[in-house]
């Protein structure tokens, strides 16, 4: 029940229409009240009239208690009503309290992905998905600085990253001023990025005669997965050092004892969950500092003869040997944090949709069973398309949008970057690749590229 402070602020006009209410109740009262005197006049007349007065005493007894019954529930009626009014108005005048959502990291992450991407002319958002060689960019025979060719030419092609190899390399100052003044260049950040596996292919450590690490080869042998995590910590560390943010590293293809192996002492090892081990915590250690990852070359190219820098090569493995043994490594990796997968150029007929479609260009490997069977989210790279595996069979243009048709996200290197960068181009323009497909990969890119600055 309301107290008197909450029913004294009731309006004038409540008050008034409770009146109102209760004067049509007290008249059909009196109304009914009459009609049983008449009848009760009627009929007292056959007794005679003591009969009728005695009634009529009774009735008026009868009538003013109810009348005093009916006093009473008015009150308590009006009463309640009040209270009623009260707690309506009450409840009209609070707001609901508004439901505080708090925005995640990822949430955050996307807001700036999708708005950088919106404010992107069509020609960036293209060029953004190539990775190319200082000498690629600018068309000079050897790239040792950046200076304005290299200013023009990301002006021009505002590429989404570029890829430095030993003659690149002079010394510590010369490397570092190089690449700051490529990353100050660029409308859009980079992708700096170097092959630095450990061993011999390690463009950094060769270029400036730093102190060797040892092959994943002899990493392998050992068993231990820590001296992976070293390793590769001290490599990465490196690479911050100098201003590099992407690694084509680690190696993750299993060795198949049967074959020669083109890949020789780049592996881990033969078996698959030494592999996966190693490469586990070489990824931990290349992220631990600031190092994107990128594992190679799916979905395994450890039971493969021939060098795809020289020509075709192929696997005749089983789908199920290549799930059950190459491919573990790779998930192992991905599942340690590795945001990017490089797709070698050799040929997998159990896999692929034919005998003589390389991985790199395949929808079966790349869509259907990386993304697709596995999951992965993050982005696919082509090996070098400069590579003769490539080169031999297919033009620049053709082998980009074959690529990007089959889901790669990123190019890798082609043999000649404009014909390949227009290629791309007029089919996005002509509808033979949907914008919208151009968009999505730009997102995964740009989801790498921005998550540190949001997460710091």
């Amino acid at each position: 029940m309301a107290d008197k402070n909450t029913i004294n602020n009731i309006s004038d006009a409540e008050r008034r229409q409770l009146r109102h209410k209760r004067r049509i109740r007290n008249q059909v009262i009196a109304y009914v009240v009459l009609v049983v005197l008449v009848v009760g006049a009627a009929t007292g007349g056959l007794y005679g009239v003591k009969t009728v007065g005695q009634k009529l005493y009774e009735n008026k007894v009868a009538k003013e208690a109810e009348a005093e019954s009916i006093a009473a529930a008015e009150a308590e009626s009006e009463a309640a009503e009040l209270a009623a009014i009260v707690a309506a108005n009450e409840a009209e005048s609070e707001e609901p309290t508004p439901e505080v959502v708090e925005e995640t990291t990822e949430d955050l992450l996307e807001e700036v992905v999708q708005s950088c991407i919106a404010d992107m002319s069509l020609e960036d958002k293209v060029a953004g998905l190539f990775i190319v060689t200082p000498e690629g960019l600018t068309g000079v025979d050897k790239a040792v600085r950046a200076g304005d060719g290299t200013k023009e030419a990301l002006e021009k092609y505002a590429v989404g990253g570029v890829v430095y190899f030993a003659q690149n390399i002079q010394s510590d100052n010369q490397i570092k001023e190089m690449v700051a003044n490529t990353v100050s260049y660029s409308k859009y950040p980079l992708f700096i990025a170097v092959d630095e596996e450990a061993g011999k292919v390690a463009r950094l450590q060769t270029a400036l005669k730093l102190d060797a690490t040892d092959t994943p080869q002899a990493i392998g042998e050992g068993a231990e997965a820590s001296a992976a995590y070293n390793a590769y910590s001290i490599i990465g560390e490196r690479l911050a050092t100098y201003g590099f943010n992407l690694d084509f590293a680690p190696v993750a293809d299993v060795l198949n004892s049967d074959a020669n192996g083109a890949i020789g002492d780049r592996s881990f090892g033969s078996d698959a969950a030494v592999v996966s081990d190693m490469v586990t915590q070489a990824v931990q250690g290349l992220t631990s500092n600031g190092i994107t990852a990128c594992i190679k070359h799916f979905p395994g190219q450890g039971s493969v003869d021939e060098d795809t820098h020289d020509g075709m090569a192929a696997t005749e493995r089983s789908a199920d040997d290549m799930k059950n043994t190459d491919i573990l490594p790779f998930i192992a990796g991905i599942e340690a944090g590795a945001e990017m997968v490089m797709v070698g150029h050799f040929t997998c007929p159990s896999l692929a949709e034919d005998a003589t479609t390389p991985c790199s260009l395949s929808k079966a490997v790349m869509t259907d069973l990386l993304r697709g069977e596995y999951g992965y989210n993050g982005v696919i790279i082509t090996d070098a398309l400069n590579m003769t595996a490539i080169s031999e069979y297919y033009g620049a243009d053709e082998a980009a949008i074959k690529a990007l048709k089959a889901g790669a996200d990123m190019i890798l290197m082609p043999e000649d970057f404009e014909t390949a960068y227009n290629g791309v181009l007029e089919a996005v323009k002509d509808g033979s690749i949907d914008e919208q497909r151009i968009n999505d990969s730009l997102a995964r890119v740009y989801r790498i590229k921005y998550r540190s600055t949001v997460e710091n």
